[in-house]
C-alpha cells in the first residue's frame, strides 16, 4: 500500500470520525433539550402539587370551622327544642 492510498484511507477514517462526532453532538443536544423540557414539567408539577396541598389545607381549616359553627347551631336548636317541649307553667 503506497503513501497516497494510506493518506486517502486515513482521510476517510478521520472524516467518518468527524461525522460520528457531529452526529453524537446533535444527539446529545437533542437529549439535553428533552431533559430540560422534562425538568420544567417536573418543576411545574411540583408547583401544582404545592398549590394543591395548600388548597387542601385551606379546605380542611374551613371544614373544621364549619363543624364548630354547626356544633353551636346544634346546641342552640337543642335548647330551643327543650324550651318548646317544657310544659307551660300553670296560670
Amino acid at each position: 500500500m503506497d503513501v497516497q492510498s494510506r493518506l486517502e484511507s486515513l482521510e476517510s477514517i478521520v472524516q467518518q470520525i468527524g461525522e460520528a462526532v457531529l452526529a453524537t453532538t446533535e444527539t446529545i443536544e437533542r437529549l439535553s433539550d428533552r431533559i430540560d423540557a422534562l425538568v420544567n414539567q417536573v418543576q411545574q408539577q411540583g408547583y401544582q402539587n404545592f398549590a394543591l396541598s395548600d388548597a387542601v389545607q385551606t379546605i380542611t381549616e374551613v371544614q373544621q370551622e364549619s363543624l364548630k359553627r354547626l356544633d353551636k347551631v346544634t346546641d342552640a336548636l337543642e335548647r330551643l327544642v327543650r324550651a318548646i317541649e317544657q310544659p307551660d307553667p300553670p296560670p
